[in-house]
């Protein structure tokens, strides 16, 4: 076979992604939003207008979260999104939420154009195909985006917006899986790398609890995006969906996308996250009651600033403190433990935690979590129990103690793997790990072993069972850490 035949052959095998296309028709025109374009364009154009006293967000927006809802319940949030774009946007990427169809990666419109009411948006064939030919966690997958809404009333504020023609890439993610979500993200920045693009996250946030829990969790997966890890937006996620909270379904319908989304914006430069608005449905509209409601949030990635400070203020170690003595006063007590969220947001992101109970200044128990795996508060909720009633080394405390008992705090940073040369003697907790065994000594320990032959040969001994110096020995696994620590005032 020739060259010029096999061309003709591959040209025709390939027709969807490299032809014009037909047009994906809208599926909830005067559903979630109206059919007539007028109306469309009237009721859109009062939501993108920008009020004279809103403050811009420095930099260049990169990449923006809005909501998906219709557009009598989210539209006034989903305008704020759009309200500081630039008009120099040649494409935009929507990461939407699938809410039809199970999807590994991401589920493009490759072969179809979008259309709504105000007309049709080019799907960008030659971003889709370069997608498709560099991982296999992107499909041209049509009947993924046959009745999804999460990407159509996205379109008719870029529309009005941006007025300068766009290109569009339309995909669904649904993914539980980090992993997955984070690879999608660094091929999406890898092939939008050079091009004037925006990324356009949308999603709708806690899904039917009532008003005050929306507020507690949307406020935690605020703070967890402010932060710019995408880590953290997923553990947050999970370990409240984990609290068995009653009708909380979903912290963010669109998780997947934001994760991706996040990934691709910080590599392409996005440094912060500015939020515009946090709001729910009972909010937004006279027809959904406070008892079961659906959270809003819009906000931009800029590539100015940085990311959120989630060190703990002065009122929230006072809190957390107040907390670990009120869990044993339950216990004495016989008073059930909390089981919902706390009003702060930030004691409800991950955090692990070691609770240290001292007696007339010696230690009396003292345990907690290396890494988080529960809500900031819950870390403290257990570490205060299990350092009361099941630190081996004492035997379970007595009412008759719990007044003579002081309580000390230390919140965990992320462990880092380090070198045997490179512990800071003084500075940083140490964990040793190897042969099934482990242990950890957290840095106020340095104060009785000032030597680092001394607090490492007790930490392999004492706490790991290992010997002496296993921390010199090659295939012993070293990491370290930073506390923030508080105690109670007495």
């Amino acid at each position: 076979m020739n060259n010029k035949a096999l061309a003709v052959l591959v040209f025709l095998a390939l027709p969807l992604l490299s032809g014009p296309g037909s047009a994906r028709e809208p599926a909830v025109a005067g559903k979630f939003y109206p059919s007539n374009p007028k109306e469309l364009a009237r009721r859109v154009d009062a939501w993108l207008s920008v009020p004279k006293d809103a403050g811009r967000p420095a930099g260049k927006v990169l990449a923006v979260i809005s909501p998906h809802a219709g557009y009598d319940f989210s539209g006034r949030v989903a305008g704020m999104s759009y309200w500081f774009l630039d008009a120099g946007y040649d494409t935009v990427v929507i990461l939407g939420t699938g809410h039809y169809a199970p999807v590994r990666g991401a589920a493009l419109l490759a072969s179809d154009d979008y259309s709504t009411p105000l007309g049709k948006v080019p799907t960008d064939r030659a971003l889709a195909r370069e997608l498709i030919k560099s991982s296999p966690l992107f499909k041209d997958d049509p009947a993924a985006h046959e009745k999804e809404h999460s990407i159509e009333v996205q379109l008719p504020f870029l529309q009005r917006r941006l007025k300068k023609p766009f290109k569009l890439l339309a995909a669904t993610l649904n993914t539980g899986n980090l992993a997955t979500a984070e690879a999608v993200g660094r091929a999406l920045a890898a092939a939008l790398k050079g091009r004037k693009a925006l990324i356009v996250m949308s999603s709708d946030f806690s899904h039917y609890p009532r008003k005050a829990v929306a507020a507690e969790s949307d406020g935690a997966m605020k703070l967890a995006i402010e932060s710019m890890a995408p880590a953290l937006v997923w553990t947050t996620a999970h370990y409240i969906l984990a609290k068995n909270i009653q009708n909380l379904v979903t912290c963010a319908c669109g998780e997947a996308a934001i994760e991706a989304g996040m990934t691709a914006a910080k590599l392409l430069g996005a440094k912060s996250f500015t939020p515009l608005a946090l709001s729910d449905s009972s909010s937004e509209s006279g027809e959904a009651g406070p008892e079961s409601v659906v959270g809003y949030m819009s906000g931009v990635f800029t590539d100015a600033g940085k990311p959120a400070d989630l060190v703990l203020s002065g009122a929230e170690r006072q809190a957390l403190l107040k907390e670990a003595r009120r869990t044993l006063e339950r216990v004495f007590a016989g008073e059930p433990q909390p089981a919902g969220l706390d009003p702060d947001p930030r004691l409800d992101l991950p955090g692990s935690v070691f609770v240290t109970l001292k007696e007339d200044g010696k230690l009396r128990g003292c345990v907690g979590t290396v890494e988080p795996d529960m809500t900031l508060v819950d870390a403290v909720r257990f570490a205060a129990f299990s350092a009361a009633f099941r630190d081996r080394r004492f035997g379970p405390l007595g009412k008759e103690e719990l007044g003579g008992v002081s309580i000390e705090v230390s919140v965990l940073s992320p462990l880092t793997p380090v070198k045997a040369r490179d512990i800071k003697p003084g500075k940083e907790g140490v964990v040793v790990a190897g042969n099934g065994h482990s242990g950890l000594f957290l840095p106020q320990v340095w104060k009785e072993l000032p030597g680092k032959d001394a607090f490492m040969g007790e930490l392999c001994s004492q706490k790991a069972g290992l010997p002496r110096d296993c921390w010199k020995q090659k295939g012993t696994e070293l990491y370290s850490f930073t506390v923030d620590a508080f105690r109670e005032k007495k």
